[in-house]
């Protein structure tokens, strides 16, 4: 009995002791969890914080917008060329963008002597008003771009771009076809106007690109500036259209086509009328007969 009894106290106690080691290993298993989920959640803020750091670098080392951040001075905030502009030396996208730059500059001169023309033959004075106001911008752009090349270190010219005078000659064509002081001219006029516009949307933007990838970035800001002046005068021509010339433009050839038919009803009775009147004529000179 006292063996059974010694056996039986030995049993218990081996289980307590495996009960404790297993409570013991299970802490010790959810500290080291809770180490492992902390030392995992500090490995992860770390490596935000480097994200975050390497990103905040990274924008320091470009202007921000789209295409650049509007006001931003590159003087002012410290941004330079990251090196000297050199298409001269084999660089063939520094060569590129020159070329480009060349294109444009000759594009702007054209559009100057080509607004005037366009200026002359509006009919509202809105759309009038916008060709002018236009026309000293489109200077004023021309001015930016020698400031480009003199921040690029080169010489002032232009390189003939055909599709400038493509779109220049469909305009004084769309004169030449459209009604003198009509709203139909107009919104010809618009339409080529926005051509125009589109063309140099789609240059400047390219350019600022171009330029804040070589690191030019105070030619990029130059530019960046005209583009936005490129955009806003392409909506105003939008708004012109659509609130008032396009509609009076359509209910000018319902109106013409109004009278034409009325005019042609006019004709119709004179003819009838001097019909009648001849008849009448041919009466009266008829004598009748003596019997």
């Amino acid at each position: 009995m006292k063996q059974a009894s010694t056996a039986r106290r030995s049993s218990g106690q081996k289980s307590k002791n495996t009960t404790r080691k297993k409570q013991s290993n299970a802490g010790s298993r959810q500290a080291n969890s809770g180490r492992s989920e902390e030392g995992y959640s500090r490995s992860g803020s770390s490596s935000r914080s480097t994200a975050r750091t390497q990103n905040e670098s990274s924008a320091n080392m470009r202007p921000a917008s789209g295409t650049m951040e509007r006001g931003a001075s590159a003087n002012r905030s410290g941004r330079r060329a990251l090196r000297g502009f050199q298409p001269e030396n084999g660089q063939y996208l520094e060569k590129f963008f020159l070329d480009q730059l060349k294109d444009i500059y000759y594009a702007e001169q054209k559009i100057v002597q080509s607004l005037p023309k366009m200026i002359g033959a509006t009919t509202t004075d809105q759309l009038r008003e916008a060709f002018e106001d236009h026309l000293h911008q489109t200077q004023r752009h021309v001015r930016r771009l020698e400031k480009v090349f003199e921040v690029l270190g080169q010489k002032v010219e232009g390189k003939k771009c055909e599709a400038i005078e493509g779109i220049v000659r469909e305009a004084e064509q769309i004169i030449k076809e459209t009604e003198q002081n009509t709203m139909t001219r107009d919104a010809a006029l618009i339409m080529a106007a926005q051509k125009v516009e589109h063309y140099e949307i789609a240059s400047y933007g390219g350019l600022v690109q171009l330029a804040i990838t070589m690191g030019q970035y105070e030619a990029a800001e130059i530019l960046d500036k005209t583009l936005i002046e490129e955009e806003d005068t392409d909506l105003l021509l939008t708004e012109i259209a659509e609130c008032e010339i396009n509609v009076l433009a359509e209910f000018e050839g319902m109106r013409s086509g109004e009278k034409g038919e009325s005019d042609e009803e006019e004709d119709e009775g004179s003819e009838e009328g001097e019909d009648e009147k001849r008849t009448q004529r041919r009466q009266e000179n008829e004598t009748p007969e003596e019997e």
